[in-house]
């Protein structure tokens, strides 16, 4: 059973569980992640789910967030606050609109949306999925700014995640390592005031590591490995806690050319054994 919800929900934990509304809980694990669109789709064995639970599991319907009008209706669903089930109602505010941190434009919303929210449905008034809840602005001054990743822009990536084998994070001990250091992530800031694409930017290669020996150049910036991006150092440890020591992954990886412009390639590179 595949489950489609943000990556800040799922990133940094050592195990993960969904309850469905039986209050039946199942542990999870990771399908595959996309951090800089915040999305993620973890897997459930449905061997693991009991027969009375699938009876109340239904698949929900897809629309198109690309037709949506402003003024239309909109309909939160999510876990508010950790308490259970909710919905909030309001209608969508805005469209295209952006957010630091967020790579892509977002649907706006005053449906009223609340840690917890976040990879929860935003439906329209025929209970067709038209976002996924993200994220709300924080702030004394401000009220009612919800905001959902439009659905017809996240159908490509889940489908990507979804195709993805499934992760199992590996014992501290067995963890593989790439051999660099990096001293700044390339944020999304960063990447439109110099024209670099985001990720880790490779500020030292360790002799006799796994990078060096795949031929990654200082200056290079790694973008994603085995086909998750990446968009910092953060979100690349995070990625190798799933793959041991001795295995080899594909890194995407970004360097200048002579026309200062960032080229990619993928780059096989067989794991070390320790960060050395």
């Amino acid at each position: 059973l595949l489950i489609a919800t943000n990556n800040h929900v799922v990133e940094g934990n050592d195990t993960l569980t969904v309850t469905f509304i039986d209050e039946e809980s199942v542990e999870a694990n990771v399908k595959g992640t996309n951090s800089s669109k915040d999305l993620a789709v973890v897997a459930v064995n449905l061997n693991d789910i009991k027969d009375s639970t699938k009876e109340e599991i239904a698949v929900a319907t897809m629309g198109d967030s690309n037709e949506i009008q402003v003024g239309e209706p909109a309909i939160a669903i999510g876990n508010a606050l950790g308490y259970g089930q909710s919905v909030t109602t309001g209608i969508i505010s805005a469209k295209d609109r952006t957010m630091d941190g967020y790579d892509g434009s977002l649907l706006q919303t005053d449906a009223a949306i609340n840690p917890g929210n976040s990879g929860g449905a935003l439906l329209n008034a025929n209970g067709e999925v038209v976002g996924i809840n993200t994220a709300k602005v924080s702030a004394d001054s401000v009220e009612g700014m919800g905001y959902a990743i439009p659905i017809s822009d996240a159908s490509d990536i889940i489908t990507d995640l979804m195709n993805q084998e499934t992760k199992t994070k590996v014992s501290e001990e067995e963890q593989g390592y790439i051999g660099i250091r990096s001293e700044a992530d390339v944020t999304s800031d960063l990447a439109d005031m110099y024209n670099m694409p985001t990720g880790v930017y490779v500020s030292e290669i360790i002799d006799g590591g796994a990078a060096q020996k795949a031929g990654i150049q200082r200056g290079s910036i790694i973008t994603a490995i085995n086909g998750t991006s990446v968009d910092g150092m953060t979100a690349l440890q995070e990625q190798l806690q799933y793959y041991r020591a001795g295995e080899t992954v594909t890194l995407t990886v970004a360097t200048a050319g002579n026309n200062g412009e960032y080229e990619s390639s993928d780059v096989e590179v067989t794991l070390g054994k320790s960060a050395q």
